[in-house]
């Protein structure tokens, strides 16, 4: 029998402003997703911690070099800035909960509970503590509750905790990568998604990076199925489709100049291939009640 398809996700009801105490560990969103069969996300970079903990089915995560097939039980940690990509199994296509988070600890609690870039994955059996985690969260911010921030943030400790029981246990094994390509490839995205609103050229990267242009460019494409060139375009476009949503002060022209393209011709014209609408038209369609 086919499970049908499920996503809900709750956002936290007040994001602190940066220099709100609060920031040094902010819970941004849960939510839960039944997958369908090979649903995949990715390859895609986020500016957040992002975990994932199965709740049954199988699926596979992939960040460089490292590919791993996880099960119920399990969980996934992508960091900010790491390209993955993730997809359900065909047969048993999982069903997962995610939190995201970030803050000025964020760094520190996940390097103490043995989250690693290098070793994301943590496995708790059949264990019911992270799931409940999740789901008290996710109750918190759906009510609304005065206390959401200082449960989310409590729960989230709790979750790492029973992560890094599980890893001292010898639960999970450290996954590596064979080589150093995950560590090039998160070189090049990172470089990328700072240097956007610049002028960029991969010559200039590469001679930054300490590596032959068509060598990076072919590890790069061989990781993430874009060439540097694509995702920097779509690094920039994405961005701009985000200040048209926010920022609504600023003129398409001063969207363009922000994400690197001094010609707002020339990015209305990439917008629209990626997104079938000109940023005009976007902008519209979102301001509809």
């Amino acid at each position: 029998m086919s499970l049908r398809p499920t996503y809900q996700v709750a956002s936290h009801p007040l994001i602190p402003a940066p220099d709100d105490r609060a920031a040094l560990l902010t819970v941004l969103f849960v939510g839960e997703s039944q997958t369908r069969p090979e649903h995949k996300v990715g390859p895609k970079v986020v500016d957040y911690y992002l975990l994932h903990h199965v709740m049954s089915g199988r699926g596979v995560f992939a960040s460089g070099d490292l590919r791993v097939e996880l099960r119920a039980g399990q969980s996934f940690l992508i960091h900010p800035r790491q390209l993955v990509s993730y997809e359900s199994d065909s047969k048993e296509p999982w069903r997962y909960r995610w939190i995201a988070f970030s803050g000025r600890i964020a760094d520190e609690l996940v390097l103490d509970a043995g989250l690693s870039a290098m070793a994301p994955i943590a496995d708790t059996g059949d264990s019911p503590g992270p799931g409940s985690r999740f789901e008290a969260i996710f109750d918190a911010f759906r009510q609304k509750a005065k206390s959401a921030a200082l449960t989310a943030n409590g729960q989230l400790h709790l979750l790492l905790a029973e992560l890094k029981e599980a890893a001292a246990d010898g639960s999970s094994e450290p996954l590596r990568p064979d080589s150093h390509s995950e560590e090039l490839v998160q070189r090049v995205v990172g470089y990328l998604s700072a240097q956007y609103p610049e002028v960029v050229t991969i010559e200039a990267m590469s001679e930054t990076l300490g590596y032959n242009r068509a060598y990076l460019s072919r590890i790069f494409k061989q990781h993430t199925g874009l060439t540097p060139i694509a995702f920097l375009t779509r690094t920039r476009i994405d961005h701009g489709r985000r200040l048209l949503r926010e920022r609504h002060e600023l003129t398409v022209e001063q969207i363009a100049s922000s994400v690197g393209y001094p010609d707002a011709l020339y990015f209305s014209k990439l917008f629209r291939k990626h997104y079938g609408q000109t940023p005009t038209e976007y902008r519209a369609s979102v301001a509809k009640p």
